[in-house]
């Protein structure tokens, strides 16, 4: 009865030990499994946050802000005369570079009186074959020449959704649909097209609507003035007028003040079949 006793003790207390093994190897296993997918987890978030990454920067390389604007064109400057433009949007400028490093400013934005007409941009007093840069980093929209205006000019879209123009440049150094960084150069200084020495013309605009460059950039100091400039409703673009010219005609007027034919004669009061008359004033918004 004894060695029973003592049997039955040595198995119970075999049964315990296993038990206990068990108890305490199940989830030592259990924490060894997860130990081991951990890192492959991390592994598969991390390659699917690159792979995310890497399809919004190709994106933005193909299509600069295309949560803003309405397409992709090569066709015309002023190409959104009838979009709306968005109140109260704020554009990052901390991304930039001074697109020349000369600060003399020989002609500033406003209208011109005794040429009827706006100046949309500044104008920087550089010489011939000095490096233009872009301000932003963006793709390159525009790369063309235009004999009674821009001259030689460059577009760019930018990331954050501005668009800059660099006119009367000697010389173009880079493709349309190209890809810039901010900083990149684009081309030379020079006096192409409608220009009277050599000096930048330089532009910027958002959805179509000239805002004027000073109020982002200090070339004096070679420096923006803000890290962000907000689209405000007091900054929406007011009327403006166009001068006809020898050899003008309602298609090229609409197409180089980014209207359609119908909005310019709607807002002129006129028809497709008004003869137009050297120095007519047209209203073109």
């Amino acid at each position: 009865m004894i060695r029973y006793n003592v049997s039955l003790k040595r198995m119970i207390s075999r049964i315990a030990g296993v038990a206990v093994l068990c108890l305490f190897t199940l989830p030592t296993f259990a924490q060894d499994f997860l130990a081991e997918q951990t890192p492959v987890a991390r592994k598969l978030a991390d390659m699917d946050s690159l792979i995310f990454n890497k399809q919004i920067t190709k994106e933005r390389m193909e299509y600069p802000a295309m949560d803003i604007y309405p397409d992709w064109q090569d066709t015309r400057v002023h190409a959104y005369g009838n979009v709306k433009i968005p109140a109260n949007y704020v554009v990052d400028l901390s991304d930039f570079c001074m697109p020349t490093t000369h600060t003399r400013i020989t002609d500033s934005f406003g209208y011109r009186r005794w040429r009827r007409r706006m100046h949309y941009g500044l104008d920087v007093k550089v010489y011939t074959g000095d490096t233009i840069r872009s301000a932003f980093s963006g793709k390159v929209r525009m790369v063309r020449y235009e004999r009674r205006g821009y001259g030689r000019y460059i577009v760019i879209r930018h990331d954050n959704g501005l668009e800059t123009i660099y006119g009367h440049l000697s010389k173009q150094i880079v493709k349309e649909n190209q890809y810039v960084e901010a900083g990149t150069p684009i081309g030379l200084g020079g006096s192409t097209g409608r220009s009277t020495g050599s000096h930048l013309h330089f532009e910027v605009r958002f959805l179509g609507m000239a805002i004027n460059p000073a109020s982002l950039f200090d070339f004096k100091k070679q420096d923006i003035v803000a890290s962000t400039y907000t689209i405000k409703p007091s900054t929406s673009p007011k009327a403006r007028y166009y001068k006809v010219r020898s050899g003008d005609s309602l298609s090229r007027i609409a197409s180089r003040q980014g209207v359609s034919i119908k909005r310019l004669c709607d807002l002129n009061h006129i028809s497709t079949r008004t003869i137009l008359r050297i120095g007519m004033v047209l209203k073109c918004s």
